[in-house]
């Protein structure tokens, strides 16, 4: 009937909470999770003991995920003679992980496999990639790859340590599958899609759209639109004909199918792609708060569109996870991003400062 998950996703372990996935291994509408917190609220009403169900424990579910996985990769490839560097965040990857890679052939260098309940997301996994690119270099690696905590986000490392977001690993899958027939339908990305890359896809005659900022979000529109492709550059990734849901170890096994397939590195394959300079900043505030009701931060965000004269984005929104107002900046000049950013979260602070108090 659902799933459960409980996990703090991407977050440290105080934001530990609860996931819900529908009968169809998908995220729950709005409406949906909307009514379920309104119940919460209400008097607790439980059943007969004796009316209760029985919890069963499925002791194949490890074996039956990873060769899950697997079947997503392509039956005449392997993965013989890849040396990877795997850090599952000390989360929801830690036991299959590794073994997924290692069973199609690769040598495995695990790291982000000992959780004790606190260091999930703790300076390693997608969130904190910084690591796994250490790690890459000193072990030598192809590849690495990263997991945040709850297994839906990935990001990769090159052998030199270059890292790569859901921007540029999305746009990999989807270059391969275009050249060998495979991508049906278009592409589509989330209002935080570095212009890049739809720019990149308008050339090679793929359609793209943008969703509101959650992969629930980019599933429904590729629902909407019948595709199969999609994701988030935090690395939140959609493949319908594998999954009903993102699964950051399918995501990584369609990465590493394009660059086998290739026989290049990651930068080599993506060369084309060349990333707009973008800035996100993140700004403590209260849950739903309301940063475009300040009169400065308006000023700012009008400062900030000036300047940037059309070739650039400006882009705040409040964090679905957190307390916080991510406030994104893109454009041409990398400099003059960060600068125009940081002004930006310097109103946004300064008005959540004056309506606490």
């Amino acid at each position: 009937s659902a799933g459960i998950m409980v996990s703090a996703s991407h977050n440290p372990f105080e934001d530990n909470g609860i996931k819900f996935f529908s009968a169809e291994g998908a995220k729950l509408p709005d409406a949906v999770e909307r009514e379920i917190e309104a119940a919460l609220d209400q008097p607790l009403v439980t059943r007969a003991s004796a009316l209760l169900g029985k919890a069963e424990r499925l002791h194949d579910a490890e074996g039956r995920y990873i060769e899950f996985c697997k079947g997503t990769f392509a039956k005449h490839r392997t993965l013989r003679g890849l040396k990877l560097v795997v850090d599952c965040a000390q989360g929801a990857c830690h036991r299959l992980g590794p073994r997924v890679f290692q069973e199609l052939g690769a040598e495995v260098v695990a790291i982000g496999v000992s959780p004790d309940g606190m260091n999930i997301n703790d300076a390693c996994g997608a969130t904190n990639p910084a690591t796994l690119a250490e790690a890459v270099v000193e072990h030598g690696a192809d590849f690495g790859i990263a997991f945040d905590g709850d297994g839906d986000r990935l990001a990769m490392a090159d052998h030199d340590g270059r890292l790569f977001d859901g921007d540029q690993l999305l746009y990999a899958i989807v270059k391969h599958r275009h050249e060998i027939g495979r991508l049906r339908g278009g592409v589509a990305g989330t209002l935080m899609t570095n212009f890049a890359l739809e720019r990149r896809l308008g050339e090679l005659g793929i359609d793209f759209a943008r969703a509101k900022v959650g992969d629930r979000y980019v599933l429904e529109l590729l629902h909407e639109k019948g595709w199969e492709c999609g994701g988030e550059n935090s690395g939140h990734l959609l493949f319908l004909d594998c999954h009903s849901t993102g699964d950051a170890i399918i995501s990584a096994l369609q990465v590493l199918e394009a660059l086998v397939a290739a026989g290049q590195t990651l930068g080599d394959f993506t060369r084309e792609l060349s990333l707009l300079p973008q800035v996100l900043v993140n700004v403590r505030q209260a849950r739903g708060a309301d940063a475009m009701s300040g009169a400065r931060v308006r000023d700012a965000v009008s400062i900030a569109e000036a300047s940037l004269a059309g070739r650039g984005r400006v882009l705040l929104r409040p964090s679905g996870t957190e307390p916080v107002i991510r406030v994104m900046v893109e454009g041409e000049d990398a400099a003059n991003v960060r600068s125009l950013a940081d002004s930006i979260a310097a109103a946004v602070r300064e008005h959540g400062q004056a309506v606490a108090d």
